[in-house]
């Protein structure tokens, strides 16, 4: 919900009134959508009054309704309006200021999948938390790029749980909205209202406290004729500058987290996954983006890749402390600009499809997908030292 209120006065906190009010957040939906939306959170709070900002035609609601509309202008439709945008976080804010809220709530597109209680859960917890995310509960094949990079990369640099980092349904107290407010107030300055927010980050860097709450299956509103490799290109940018901007703080000795309980599920069975284009596009890179890769890994990497540009596609595996190794090498690259940014993110691209061929194929052959998620975060975790040290000295690993 791209906005144009850029000017925003972030010099104080709003005063809130004796009893605490919640303001949520809606993104442009479409009629049926918005109501049926709508629905949900008058079932959601069906006593209590909350504000409901949206971009779209408020209807008439009965008096007795605990709803109250605001409604704001959307001057220019998003770019990326599958996820939330600093432009978002800032007229959040705005709004909860001008209407004196203590909490807000941020529902991402396709809200009127989610269900009531999974609703008044997030709003239960922005009351007792600074941050809170939605954990989503996806199929094996989806959310792939924050299984393989968002959530592994967050979690071991900034020590934090959630596992979606990049959350589209998200709980704040009006504290932690003003600190991303503030935030995005540099992006939408320049123009960049589009630019993405990474929530997490900012609240383990402002010792704000994070929580999750799971709020099942809901539908994900796709990006239109997405291109896999601008796509990705355009969420690590953001999160590997998010990285470098916050370097003081991740380089800080951390205490160890406590461990997660995973519930382990069986795998649907189903037809083995069909890896070969993957495949064959990691082996053509192997060929072509080789010289660059050499300019970014170092040998061991590459002789990992050699090892396995020559694995049959029924036992490709690719280990998890090659991939770990390799996406920290590219965060270190993105630093340095050790080649063109937009060439280093396209060479991450076939490279990021091994990783999912492999991860398919683990997964076809019985092992439950999200403990392959959480072994492989468990190995960024383990050599994060890896990157602290070629953050510092970069050229100490090079032949």
């Amino acid at each position: 919900m791209a906005s144009t209120q850029t000017n925003v006065d972030l010099s104080s906190a709003p005063a809130t009134s004796a009893a605490s009010s919640l303001l949520i957040s809606l993104v442009p939906l479409p009629q049926e959508a918005f109501e049926a939306t709508l629905s949900n959170l008058a079932l959601a709070f069906p006593s209590e009054t909350v504000f409901v900002a949206t971009p779209d035609a408020t209807p008439q609601h009965s008096s007795g309704s605990p709803l109250r509309l605001i409604s704001y202008i959307q001057a220019t439709a998003s770019a990326t309006p599958w996820v939330l945008t600093a432009a978002d976080y800032l007229n959040t804010y705005r709004l909860a200021k001008e209407n004196h809220a203590s909490s807000c709530v941020l529902l991402g597109p396709e809200a009127q999948s989610l269900h009531p209680e999974a609703i008044r859960a997030l709003a239960k917890s922005a009351l007792q938390c600074d941050l809170t995310l939605a954990h989503y509960d996806l199929g094996p094949h989806e959310g792939l790029v924050n299984s393989a990079i968002l959530y592994p990369v967050t979690r071991a640099l900034f020590s934090t749980r959630p596992r979606f980092p990049l959350a589209i349904d998200i709980g704040l107290s009006i504290r932690m909205a003003e600190r991303l407010a503030t935030i995005a107030q540099r992006f939408t300055a320049s123009g960049q209202n589009d630019a993405f927010l990474w929530p997490v980050s900012e609240a383990a860097s402002a010792n704000c406290s994070i929580a999750e709450v799971e709020i099942g299956s809901r539908t994900f509103l796709q990006p239109a004729a997405p291109d896999l490799n601008a796509l990705l290109a355009q969420i690590t940018a953001s999160l590997f500058a998010d990285v470098d901007a916050k370097a003081a703080f991740w380089q800080r000795a951390r205490g160890t987290q406590p461990p997660q309980i995973i519930t382990q599920t069986a795998p649907v069975a189903e037809a083995p996954p069909d890896i070969a284009s993957m495949l064959e596009a990691f082996r053509l890179a192997y060929t072509n983006l080789h010289e660059i890769w050499s300019l970014v890994l170092p040998p061991n990497s590459l002789l990992g890749l050699k090892k396995l540009s020559l694995m049959q596609p029924e036992t490709f595996r690719m280990p998890d402390n090659l991939w770990t190794r390799i996406v920290y090498d590219f965060i270190l690259a993105y630093r340095l600009r050790t080649i063109n940014r937009g060439h280093l993110l396209g060479a991450l691209t076939p490279l990021y499809l091994a990783w999912v061929a492999s991860h398919l194929n683990l997964v076809s052959n019985g092992t439950a997908p999200e403990k392959h998620i959480q072994d492989l975060a468990i190995a960024f975790e383990t050599d994060k030292p890896y990157l602290v040290s070629r953050w510092r000295w970069p050229d100490r690993f090079n032949p």
